[in-house]
Formats: C-alpha cells, structure tokens, sequence
C-alpha cells in the first residue's frame, strides 16, 4: 500500500486526485468515444492534420509515434497560428482544445475552413462547440474544468476514436486501452513508488529525459508535466539523432543534471548499444543516472504506462519543492496580456 505522506499546498491534493482518476477518466472516454456519432463523409484524405496547443495539444504529438505502423496516410501535428501550406481539401484537420477557447488553434481552424479541409472537433465546450454546432462538424465533447494536462485521459483516446470514425483505423486501439487502464490498475502501488524514487534523484536538479525516438511523444508529455506541475525546467532528446551531436556535450562532470533513460525490450538492436556506450559517457559526468523499463504488451500500452509514471514524478516533484502543482499564474498572466492586443 502507498503510504507517502504529503507536505506540499493543499491544492496538491486535487492535482493528486486527478492523477489517481487517469484510469477512470481513459474508461469514460472510451465510452464518450464509442457513444459519439459521427456524419458519414464520402471522402478520401491525403493526409491528417492534428491541431493543438499544451495539454490539448499533446495527444496529437502521441497519437502519431503510437499509430506509424497502421495509418496509411501521413498525420501530422501543428501547434503554431498557421498551417502548412499542403493542407488543403484532401486534408483531415482534428482541432483539438480542451478549454474550446485556444486562441491558436481557433486561428488554424479558420485557415483549414477557407481551404476547405474537413474539419472534426475535441472539446469540452467554449468556442469550438459553438462553432462545430453551427458549421455541423463533427466533433466530441468530453467533461470539462479541469486543468488541460490533467484531461489527457480523456482527450487522447478520442484522436484514435476520430480517425476509426473516419475509417482511417480499426478500433484495436479500445482493446489496448481497456488493457493499458488494466496494467496501471495492477501495479498502480508500484508507480508511485518508483516515481518517487525519480522525484527524490530530480529534486533541486535539471531532468534529462532520454529515449529512443519512438518515445518522443511519450518525452515531450513528462517535460511538459515536470515544466507545469513541478514548476522546472527540463530538457529530452532521442537516440540516436541525440549520438550525433548532444553526446559531445557530455563532457565535464556536472552533479546538477539527473538523467532517466526510458528502455523497452522492443527497442532496435542498433539502438541498445547505443544506449549502453551513451550510458557510459553519461554516468561519468553524473552519478543522478536511472534507467526506467517499459510495462505491457503494446505498443499504447506501454506508452500509457510511461505517462502515468511521468505523471507522478511531476507531482511528487512539486510535493518535494513545496510548491503548489496547479497553479500555472504565468500563463494566465500570458493570455490577459494577449486578450489586451488587437
């Protein structure tokens, strides 16, 4: 049983909460997934395009390492202003903003609309509800007010339902689900003690979060989670495009780095040695080196497993620092700065 005790705000408790509920909130989406209807659309797409910002934004960066291996067509995310220029007609855009209100990809939408793509909507109300209702798009709605990161849950499967509804998929990935939620349900105890083993070798360092590159989404959410729940920065990069060049910089002993390489028995041969010389030159700069081995049979699977932990490390991260997890006051402050500009 989990015992550690916790000394942070007390708005940890809710961040803490809703990293408990991350397999509950993937069990209601794939409900909310399965129930939504979709009109049928006689077209053939060249290509996918998600667009998205943040934690709304993220899936998307997910979705397309998870699914190289079955989707046929290109899938792309973009998480700017303004699409590329090959978006066109022949183009799936999949607006994703969990608020309904993300000022950049409301702007993308415009653009897809003018150029005549189909559309289909993520959302848990706001703008985009309103404007998928009144341009008769398709689109998911999926429970609101919480913080965008802590909606992955419901958000990412609802990408996988969008591309089976458009019969770009098959619907494997609801199986694969039901066993990911199965495997963090199992051994939930498990990661939050490993997870805080993590947290304790990160405290007051700079994480260094290294994989091979089919993890990058998996890399990009727990930078992203150490950035807004811990309040820190961190860096990631990927093998072996990270043995052409950030290698060379492993040079000078440096305590204040602490490393988590994530391994998974699936990874190619070529890039097990590399890890095993990169692990080397690493572990004589820094004695903060762990390496973390991936759980399940999937390949989403274990992708949910990796987040899950990353998740926690956050948490655990902000608890250690005494530091409240939720707050983002920055960003906040960001977007009244942006709302005062025409």
């Amino acid at each position: 049983m989990i015992f550690l005790l916790f000394v942070g705000p007390m708005e940890n408790q809710y961040m803490h909460q809703l990293i408990s509920d991350f397999s509950k909130h993937i069990d209601q989406a794939i409900k909310i997934g399965s129930e939504s209807q979709f009109n049928q659309v006689d077209k053939s797409f060249s290509n996918v395009l998600v667009c998205g910002l943040g934690g709304s934004g993220i899936g998307g960066t997910n979705v397309q390492k998870v699914l190289e291996k079955e989707l046929k067509i290109p899938f792309a995310t973009n998480k700017g202003y303004h699409l590329p220029a090959w978006v066109s007609n022949k183009t799936l855009v999949i607006c994703c903003s969990y608020s309904g209100n993300t000022e950049e990809t409301l702007a993308m939408y415009k653009e897809a609309k003018q150029r005549g793509s189909e559309i289909a909507v993520v959302c848990s109300g706001g703008e985009f509800e309103k404007i998928a209702k009144n341009d008769s798009l398709n689109y998911i709605l999926i429970p609101g007010g919480l913080p965008p990161r802590a909606a992955f849950g419901l958000a990412f499967p609802q990408l996988f339902f969008v591309l089976n509804k458009y019969n770009l998929i098959s619907d494997s990935f609801v199986e694969e689900f039901n066993a990911a939620n199965n495997l963090i349900n199992q051994h939930e105890d498990q990661i939050r003690e490993e997870a805080m083993s993590i947290a304790k070798m990160m405290h007051n360092r700079i994480p260094v979060l290294y994989a091979e590159d089919r993890w990058e989404g998996v890399l990009t959410r727990m930078r992203q989670q150490l950035n807004e729940n811990s309040k820190m920065l961190a860096w990631h990069h990927v093998v072996p495009e990270l043995n052409h060049n950030e290698l060379v910089g492993w040079k000078k002993s440096n305590e204040k780095l602490a490393v988590i390489l994530l391994r998974d028995a699936d990874d190619y041969y070529r890039n097990k040695s590399r890890f095993e010389y990169t692990r080397s030159a690493i572990q004589k700069c820094t004695e903060n080196f762990k390496e973390i081995h991936s759980k399940g049979d999937s390949f989403l699977e274990k992708c949910i497993y990796f987040i899950h932990l990353g998740d926690w490390v956050s948490f655990y991260l902000a608890d250690l620092q005494n530091i409240d997890s939720v707050e983002v006051d920055v960003i906040s402050g960001l977007k009244d700065m942006l709302s005062d500009l025409e």
